[in-house]
This record gives C-alpha cells, structure tokens and sequence, in this order.
C-alpha cells in the first residue's frame, strides 16, 4: 500500500481528514494508533520516532494539524484520542466485536468498565485491568492473556511511550487495533475534568488548560516554539 504518511521533525503522522477515514483505515490494516500533538513532535527522540513510524500516527493536537496544513494537505482534521476511542466501540461493539482493557487505578478501570456497559448494552469485553504492571511476570502473564482472549480491540491507557512498547509486544503475538489512551479512562469517568465544548470546538482546549492550571506555562512556551518552526517551515 501507499505510504501517504507525512514528515513532521522525522515523525510519520497519516493525513486523516476525518475520523471514520482513521476507523476505516485501522479496521483494515490493525495496528497501533497513536495520537500526535506538537510536543510529541518537537521532543521526538530516536526510540520515541521509531515507535510512532512502526506505527499509525495521528493528528490529536492543533499543532500538529497547522503542521500539516502548511505542508498543504488543508483537509486534515484534529482527532482527539479521548474521544477516538469511544467511536471504535461506538462503530464496532455491536458487530460481535471484543475489547480488553488496560490501564488507571483499580477503581479507574473498573470505573471505566461499568460506565462502558451501561452506555452501549452488551458490548463484550473479555478482560481488563489496572495499569501498575509491577514484574516481568505480570506483564508475561497479560500479553497470554491478551492472546488467549483475542480481542479485536485494545486500549492501553498508561502513558508513552510504556503503553506504545507494550501494545507493541501484544501485537507481536496478537494481531488487532490498539490505541494507547493516557489518561482518558480518568477523564471518561469524571476523575479529570476535560475542558467544555466550545473551548475544544475551537482548538482552544490548550488555553482552558493554562488556565486552570497555569504552571503548564513552560509546556506552551513550547507550543509557541513549535509554531514558529512550522511558520518558517523548519517542521
């Protein structure tokens, strides 16, 4: 197939222009989604641009999507990994289709999981649990079970790249759509509060959170950085 990835600081990100173009691309090739911001962009490292171009990247954040309309492709959409996830199961759960879940506190995911089947009746989901994977051990024995249970669906939600390298041994031995998460099992069950609709409408869902929490102020010097490198199109 084609690669129509797109060049950003060495990181491949794919030209989605709308999320049923991603869930279609991912249902047919399976694989590893994983959500582009500028940061991941501006901070790539070798180990981190190697996982991301092994895999299925993907505009999450405004910063990447200026990026890749200055390189023309005017099309393309933000598609936030919060809200991703819950289109998959959306689009998927009631065609037999099977989810495992892993990821958050204790509470967190059970949390995460009863809301889940309360919002979509009968959705099957074979197994989950907290993402504090203490020893080789426990980490051997959920890549079996992942295995033994082959869900058509994955979501790691412990931050990157640990959940990235995990769903990468997963889908060594079990091939299926991952998606490496965060913390949006928090924000799903209310733990963390998302910013309102009409801030994340208009791509300010960056300033709603330095407003609450002002010390990211170092975070969006970077932001700031990163936009001048796409304007002078060093990005």
């Amino acid at each position: 197939m084609l690669d129509r990835r797109i060049l950003l600081n060495g990181v491949k990100v794919h030209p989605f222009i709308s999320g049923e173009e991603l869930l279609a691309y991912a249902e047919k090739e399976k694989g590893i989604l994983i959500a582009i911001n500028a940061e991941k962009i501006l901070h790539a490292t070798e180990q981190t641009r190697e996982i991301i171009n092994r895999n299925i990247g993907y505009c999450d954040g405004m910063g990447a999507v200026m990026a890749m309309k200055k390189k023309g492709y005017k099309d393309v959409v933000k598609i936030p990994g919060c809200e991703l996830w819950l289109k998959i199961i959306a689009s998927l759960y009631q065609s037999n289709k099977s989810f495992y879940l892993v990821g958050g506190k204790q509470e967190v995911i059970e949390g995460t999981v009863n809301k889940l089947k309360n919002e979509f009746e009968g959705i099957q989901i074979v197994n989950y649990r907290n993402g504090y994977i203490q020893t080789e051990e426990e980490r051997e024995a959920l890549i079996e079970d992942v295995v033994k249970k082959k869900p058509d669906v994955v979501f790691v939600a412990m931050g990157s790249p640990k959940q990235e390298l995990l769903m990468e041994e997963m889908l060594e031995r079990h091939v299926a759509i991952y998606q490496g998460l965060g913390g949006s099992f928090d924000v799903y069950t209310g733990n963390v509060k998302r910013a309102p609709k009409w801030w994340v409408d208009h791509g300010l869902e960056w300033a709603y959170r330095l407003v609450k929490q002002p010390s990211r102020i170092k975070r969006q010097v970077y932001l700031v950085k990163f936009l001048l490198l796409v304007k002078l199109g060093r990005i």
